[in-house]
């Protein structure tokens, strides 16, 4: 039994990390420059290997997605000639404090979803970032999405993957303000 509203064992991963500039900048970078320091790859983009945007809308509501080329290869800049993925909308949008939105995986059926929350808070060397990304107990073990991991397996590969991420933003804000 579980504490009323304490997380499920096995609802959440979380990971932390520090960038060295204020909250206000790293909340615009973390928003306005996902696309830059989002890492590519099957394993961070549904366009695998194909070029890619990912796009996080600025405002409540906004969507998260990525668009690339269709599967016929066409290059058109306009959307109609791409796909577009949409990963989650923006639940929360409290600039330059907190942001959270929906996650949903390519894999999930239309009401399913998670919730992935990010905090900028004040440290002594510049701003910690926060990422919890939780709502793993609405989604049955066996999903898809799991990749047939047990469960506290899949929790901590999916701590392993935002940490990742964590360290690329990390790394992009970094270059961002020494070059």
């Amino acid at each position: 039994m579980t504490q009323k509203g304490a997380p499920m064992v096995g609802d959440q991963a979380k990971m932390s990390v520090t960038v060295a500039v204020d909250q206000a900048d790293a909340f615009r970078i973390f928003t306005e420059e996902i696309d830059q320091w989002w890492r590519r790859g099957l394993r961070y983009r549904v366009a695998g290997a194909r070029r890619s945007v990912l796009v996080l809308e600025p405002r409540l509501g906004g969507r998260l997605f990525e668009a690339f080329e269709d599967d016929a290869g066409s290059q058109a800049a306009d959307e109609s000639s791409r796909r577009v993925v949409e990963t989650g909308r923006v639940t929360v949008w409290c600039p330059p404090s907190r942001l959270v939105f929906e996650w949903r995986s390519v894999a999930f059926a239309p009401s399913e979803k998670t919730e992935v929350e990010v905090t900028f808070e004040p440290a002594a060397k510049g701003t910690l970032v926060t990422v919890v990304h939780r709502g793993w107990s609405h989604i049955r073990p066996d999903h898809p999405a799991r990749h047939g991991m047990e469960v506290p397996a899949f929790i901590r590969t999916m701590g392993l993957w935002w940490a990742d991420l964590g360290t690329a933003f990390r790394e992009h804000v970094q270059a961002d303000f020494t070059s």
